[in-house]
């Protein structure tokens, strides 16, 4: 796909992180970006700095995506190109005791369910929406008529202690990536999902330089955090090159999690 002002996209999370670098990348192109997000602030910012629209969605409504997707192809037109950042995490062991009172406790069920409905329901739920969207756009070169690109995590793979929700998750999206393909493939939408490992990101930022140093001491190579541009040039990729299809992709430096 040729990236360019005649190519519409849609980017979830894109206020800032993965989404934001990745919203930069495309609208260096030409591309008409629209970001969905919770943060209006910063979502607005951006998309004025990149001459984009904002709309704020949160992935877990039926209504606010139907929306956002509404909104976003009033201003720019049917997106061919989705890229889903959104999500987040939290952690919690399974069951143990309470190091103090010695109480015995189990991972929150709410919480638990929380992080599948944004990172792993609210993910599908976009894809089904612009997939839907794609299907009216007239096919391109090779029959090509939109490009997902999707966002786990090598905690997918190698989760740690406390990260069983986040994982599930983050597993679910690597999961329903080949058969996502295969369901679009008559059709010419391509899907691809990358799995980040350490990064720089806003949701590290408050962690302690010390613990952040120690992160990246940790990645074989090189030994430092990911930066979202790194994100957002393979995310690119797999949007231009038409014979990157059905894959899941480990973008970590060489990382292997422990178990803590």
């Amino acid at each position: 796909m040729q990236l360019d002002s005649s190519i519409a996209a849609v980017v979830t999370g894109g206020a800032s992180g993965l989404g934001a670098a990745t919203a930069r990348r495309l609208a260096g192109h030409g591309v008409k970006v629209a970001l969905f997000d919770l943060q209006s602030d910063l979502g607005e910012r951006v998309a004025g700095e990149i001459g984009g629209a904002f709309c704020k969605v949160d992935v877990t409504s039926e209504a606010e995506v139907e929306a956002g997707f509404a909104q976003a192809r009033r201003v720019h037109g049917q997106e061919r190109i989705l890229v889903n950042c959104a999500g987040t995490g939290n952690a919690f062991k399974t069951a143990g005791r309470d190091k103090e009172s010695g109480e015995i406790r189990h991972f929150p069920l709410d919480a638990f369910e929380r992080i599948i409905q944004i990172n792993l329901i609210g993910t599908f739920r976009c894809i089904a929406r612009s997939a839907a969207g794609m299907l009216t756009l007239p096919a391109l070169e090779d029959g090509e008529r939109g490009a997902i690109v999707n966002t786990a995590s090598v905690a997918a793979q190698d989760g740690q202690m406390g990260q069983a929700a986040y994982s599930a998750s983050k597993a679910g999206i690597v999961g329903l990536t080949l058969p996502v393909a295969r369901d679009l493939m008559d059709a010419g939408i391509r899907v691809n999902t990358i799995l980040p490992g350490i990064f720089d990101t806003p949701l590290l930022a408050r962690a302690p330089e010390r613990v952040k140093a120690g992160l990246a001491a940790s990645v074989p190579f090189p030994k430092r955090l990911g930066r979202p541009e790194e994100y957002a040039a393979l995310a690119e990729l797999m949007i231009a090159n038409g014979y990157f299809n059905g894959e899941s992709v480990r973008l970590d430096g060489a990382i292997r999690m422990a178990p803590r």
